[in-house]
């Protein structure tokens, strides 16, 4: 399993063809305590870039984009109940969708951990 990251703070579990989710801890450490979700439906498509949800914080929304190509095989529901678990565990039960990639190619334009780390400085 191999875990890429965005510039837009996102990361990206990839296992076979499906991949997991969600923002990055530093990501949840900049917006604060989450207090909404906004997400995607399962069985929706979208492009590299789209807008797949919004992610509110006692001190802003921020947008979540798509790093790659993709269609949500499942959202996390729990989030809807349990907002704060962006908070509490970004990159573990905190995911945001499990996605079918249509383009693996894309992945080739994200970071790794060390390259991430390097961007946020």
């Amino acid at each position: 399993m191999t875990t890429y990251y965005s510039e837009e703070h996102e990361w990206i579990k990839v296992e076979g063809d499906i991949a997991t989710l969600g923002i990055t801890a530093h990501a949840a450490e900049q917006l604060g305590e989450i207090v909404y979700v906004e997400q995607k439906e399962t069985g929706d498509t979208f492009e590299k870039n789209d807008e797949i949800g919004v992610v509110e914080s006692v001190k802003a929304a921020s947008e979540i984009y798509a790093p790659v190509n993709g269609e949500v095989v499942e959202a996390n529901e729990a989030l809807a109940d349990s907002p704060a678990t962006l908070n509490e565990a970004p990159e573990g039960d905190g995911w945001l969708y499990k996605i079918k990639l249509s383009d693996t190619s894309q992945l080739n334009d994200l970071m790794d951990l060390d390259a991430y780390k390097a961007f946020i400085g």
